[in-house]
């Protein structure tokens, strides 16, 4: 298969993650809690892995050292800059102190997955393995965020119906994304291996600034130590996929 087609796949696949809500409506608050706290764990070790064992280390091979590490810099700020003024919001609980209108999280999570389908449709534009390692990574981060974000509009007074439908919609956008990455790498010189870079830069906000915090906040000896140890499992399972290609 041609990587756009892996691309629209994979992204295909991570828009059905948007009925993940339904979670929410399945379980018990505290159960799901505790599946939500370990794949937040397991996430940011999986976004730290890849982005420092896989992305920096293939973009090194082509672009020097220096531009590399600014690229970094340079992705770790955008991202903030994002959150900052499109409200891009990591809620990873399902009952979040922030009161976010709808409508704004939905735009909000548009611009998210516009980006997230670039960076997957242009990195298997370089391997199809390096694409499947970038694809996880990001639905391993969407699962717990897409059922903070089905919390959230129905706290601004969705329905369950429409919450879970706007979702799905908006998620689309990923598909978009992963077509627009593919185009740039075609018809834009070195485009994927500047974009190596700067996922690294977003995974490592992502897993900074969102999910490490989330975890830290608790208290109890024995979550706080399953939480280091499932985020040391998440970096094995990148170290893990490199080793055997995928």
């Amino acid at each position: 298969m041609s990587p756009l087609l892996y691309s629209i796949i994979a992204t295909s696949l991570i828009s059905l993650g948007s009925f993940i809500g339904i979670l929410t409506i399945m379980f018990q608050e505290k159960l799901l809690s505790k599946i939500i706290f370990i794949l937040v764990s397991f996430s940011s070790g999986v976004l730290m892995g890849n982005a420092f064992l896989r992305l920096l280390p293939e973009a090194s091979k082509e672009l020097p050292s220096e531009l590399v590490y600014e690229i970094v810099l340079a992705a770790f700020i955008f991202f903030f800059l994002v959150e900052k003024v499109f409200h891009w919001r990591h809620c990873h609980k399902l009952n979040c102190d922030e009161h976010v209108f709808g409508y704004m999280n939905l735009f909000g999570d548009a611009i998210h997955n516009l980006i997230d389908g670039i960076i997957i449709g242009g990195t298997f534009m370089i391997n199809i393995p390096l694409g499947i390692a970038m694809a996880i990574s990001i639905t391993l981060h969407e699962i717990p965020k897409e059922t903070a974000d089905f919390g959230v509009l129905i706290h601004a007074g969705f329905s369950k119906k429409k919450a879970l439908w706007s979702n799905f919609f908006v998620k689309l956008t990923i598909v978009f994304g992963s077509i627009l990455g593919v185009l740039f790498a075609e018809s834009i010189q070195g485009f994927v291996w500047y974009l190596l870079p700067f996922a690294a830069g977003g995974f490592i906000y992502i897993a900074a600034s969102d999910l490490i915090p989330e975890i830290r906040k608790e208290e109890k000896n024995h979550a706080s130590m399953l939480s280091f140890v499932m985020f040391l499992v998440g970096i094995g399972f990148s170290l893990l996929t490199k080793m055997i290609g995928v």
